[in-house]
């Protein structure tokens, strides 16, 4: 932990080596993509766009192996280390693997420390408090969402093991942002069913806030369960309002006009037959 004026951030090391959950991999990273999270991650926090922070970047002495392109031509690249920063690096993955190995008990303790800790507005002795808590995840999510696809950001690998719980961007991959729009846009050369193209962001959102539900749900009663089936269907009303809001704006749009949905999804239109 780092405190600075009153708050506390975590900090954490990406590529120094194995951890628990680097699986089969070695737990380092490359010099390019350090150098590449360290610009975006702060690039991101300049457009406004909540995000964890690089605090700084060590180059290795460690060789590290990799196939850049996915194409069987393996290369030693040097090696690096950053320092990034953000307020929590839980995620939806965090609860749904307690969820599914049925470690419920532990599951509630690490929901109500992230609420206590990073949820000040939720009363901890609600017995609401998990519903108010699906309830800011699915809001704040799809303004994420809806700030990324702003500036033609597509993450890359959006899996719920990447979706964090205080809806800010972490772990940049194989990120990228479009120089022209196209929904179709994938940065992620190893993704070949496009899984990830930035027009499908929203409802991989979508997907992976259902999951966030579903791991929830062992700890709601049939009444919250019912309501937070509701919260989650109102997900896409958030998403297009703030999407919306956020094209006006770079649009210079005042007020509103029933014309203005149309003259947005005119003009994404044309940009993308030029």
């Amino acid at each position: 932990y780092f405190c600075r004026h009153g708050e506390r951030w975590e900090l954490q090391l990406k590529g120094s080596g194995k951890t628990p959950y680097s699986r089969n991999g070695d737990g380092r990273a490359v010099l390019r993509s350090s150098v590449r999270e360290f610009l975006c991650s702060e690039a991101m926090h300049y457009l406004g766009i909540p995000t964890s922070r690089a605090a700084s970047l060590v180059v290795s002495d460690d060789e590290v192996w990799r196939d850049q392109f996915y194409n069987g031509n393996i290369k030693k690249e040097r090696g690096a280390i950053v320092l990034r920063l953000a307020k929590s690096w839980f995620r939806i993955g965090s609860l749904e693997i307690l969820a599914h190995s049925g470690e419920l008990d532990l599951l509630r303790r690490l929901l109500d420390f992230i609420i206590q800790e990073h949820f000040p507005s939720i009363v901890m002795n609600d017995s609401n408090r998990y519903l108010e808590f699906f309830s800011t995840v699915v809001s704040e999510t799809a303004n994420l969402i809806a700030l990324w696809m702003s500036v033609g950001f597509a993450h890359g690998v959006c899996n719920t093991d990447n979706f964090s719980l205080l809806s800010i961007t972490i772990d940049y991959g194989p990120f990228g942002f479009m120089d022209s729009y196209d929904p179709n846009f994938v940065p992620n050369t190893s993704d070949d069913e496009r899984r990830y193209k930035i027009g499908n962001q929203a409802s991989v959102g979508l997907f992976n806030l259902s999951k966030l539900l579903q791991a929830l749900k062992p700890l709601l009663d049939p009444r919250q369960k019912q309501l937070a089936s509701q919260i989650l269907e109102g997900y896409g009303e958030h998403y297009y309002s703030r999407f919306t809001e956020l094209f006006k704006t770079k649009l210079g749009l005042l007020g509103e006009n029933e014309n203005d949905n149309y003259l947005i999804a005119f003009l994404l239109k044309v940009s993308l037959l030029c």
